[in-house]
């Protein structure tokens, strides 16, 4: 697999992220490019988790609420813009949420 499709299926659920982390070692020059779309990849899958768990019980508590689970819709918006990121072989972090994940997840590097 070349840089840019393991830069895409980093953004495929977790079991694309981890063929992807698996393959990335495989690769003998380090792929810069690669690195950071496991980063965006992987930070990302962690929080929309967090936040369809929290939307989920808020939901259940508070019924009335129910126009929260639209959040959903801009998660799937900036996971469009992280893949598009990838395929056009850019180092962008994901909009509003991107920048979080630059620095973490340090055993990537």
């Amino acid at each position: 697999m070349n840089n840019k499709t393991i830069s895409i299926l980093s953004y495929v659920t977790i079991i694309g992220w981890i063929v992807a982390y698996v393959k990335s070692k495989d690769l003998s020059p380090k792929s810069d490019l690669v690195v950071y779309h496991l980063k965006q990849g992987l930070g990302f899958f962690i929080l929309s988790v967090l936040i369809n768990v929290a939307l989920s019980v808020t939901v259940s508590i508070v019924p009335s609420l129910s126009f929260l689970t639209y959040i959903g819709l801009a998660l799937l918006i900036l996971w469009i813009f992280g893949i598009i990121n990838a395929v056009n072989e850019q180092k962008k972090p994901i909009p509003v949420v991107g920048k979080m994940f630059e620095d973490k997840f340090a055993f990537l590097d």
